[in-house]
């Protein structure tokens, strides 16, 4: 249906995530990937939502020429847990620790995705809470060692083993926690049209 629908529009999807990556061809689209480097910085009073925000603006901001039907998609994903951002974890030892923090709490997953063209640029959000049981020692050093969610914010994949494990409840956007809140991000492109 969008395939159609924005047949017009050149969708450029700035995001190395596989997950993303499938949303977007789950989504139907026709896109491209283009990467460019950001040292994804920022400053220390923002919290939550201003932080992704803050970031996937950033990404954007990358992007400087854009052509009259370019529609750029930046997006970025944290773990907000007890006041502090949790991203992708620095080492194994980080990613024990990350995980070890959230074990019988709930934190908050929030991503934000920013949509660019050369007349605007908007920036939509979504908040997801995810609370997690008790998890052992054990299970957490086995899920680092199989899994190797490194490359993950809050060093883990819901959609992975440990999402299967240890999750008690979510609520809120389950897509969010994989990576993007698809069902805005659809909503937002109906809006290119």
């Amino acid at each position: 249906m969008l395939r159609t629908k924005l047949k017009h529009k050149n969708i450029i999807l700035a995001s190395g995530s596989p997950r993303r990556q499938q949303y977007f061809k789950e989504l139907d689209l026709d896109f491209t990937i283009q990467l460019k480097e950001v040292e994804e910085v920022y400053p220390n009073h923002l919290n939550a939502e201003e932080i992704t925000n803050f970031l996937s603006e950033l990404k954007a901001a990358a992007f400087e020429h854009l052509n009259e039907n370019d529609i750029l998609i930046t997006s970025d994903t944290i773990v907000w847990h007890e006041g502090k951002a949790l991203g992708k974890p620095k080492d194994y030892q980080d990613a024990f620790e990350m995980l070890q923090s959230m074990s019988n709490k709930t934190h908050e997953v929030i991503t934000s995705v920013c949509f660019k063209t050369n007349a605007k640029t908007e920036t939509i959000f979504e908040v997801t809470k995810v609370t997690f049981k008790a998890i052992s020692d054990e299970a957490i050093t086995y899920y680092l060692d199989n899994y190797k969610p490194f490359d993950k914010a809050g060093s883990y994949g819901i959609q992975e083993w440990i999402g299967l494990v240890a999750i008690s409840k979510i609520e809120g956007s389950y897509a969010n926690v994989v990576g993007m809140p698809v069902d805005k991000v659809y909503d937002k492109l109906i809006e290119y049209v």
